[in-house]
């Protein structure tokens, strides 16, 4: 936790010793333990609060899934330039050069521009700003 390992802790008790002194090291070291207890407790009060407010999806909550140190930008970036672009369609894509022979993109070129000649304009609004 934090990369403390037993020698740094003990490290940082020796010098404590020595800053505190022995008649108020108990002192802090009880004010320590307090504080330690509380955050716990706040901790787990959170805890409990989500899973009341949730109810039982709390439990099927993936949160390995959700810990921010797992997105790399350059994971996503890279990941996200690999996919395929999702609107391509995915049937035959039609060359200039080829003619088309059922005259289908045609017809939904035609169908397309009549739907945008239907549409009206937006309303406007004078007194916006």
């Amino acid at each position: 936790m934090f990369g403390l390992t037993f020698e740094k802790i003990l490290l940082i008790g020796i010098i404590a010793v020595f800053l505190l002194g022995p008649d108020k090291l108990p002192h802090y070291a009880a004010q320590l333990a307090r504080l330690v207890r509380q955050l716990r407790d706040m901790a787990n009060g959170a805890k409990e609060r989500m899973r009341d407010e949730m109810g039982p999806e709390f439990d099927d909550l993936d949160w390995k899934k959700l810990d921010p140190r797992q997105y790399d930008p350059r994971r996503i970036i890279r990941e996200a330039l690999a996919d395929e672009d999702p609107f391509k369609e995915t049937s035959a894509t039609i060359s200039r050069a080829e003619p088309n022979p059922d005259g289908a993109y045609l017809k939904r070129k035609r169908a397309r521009e009549a739907a945008l000649a239907a549409l009206e304009p937006a309303p406007f609004d004078s007194e916006a700003t």
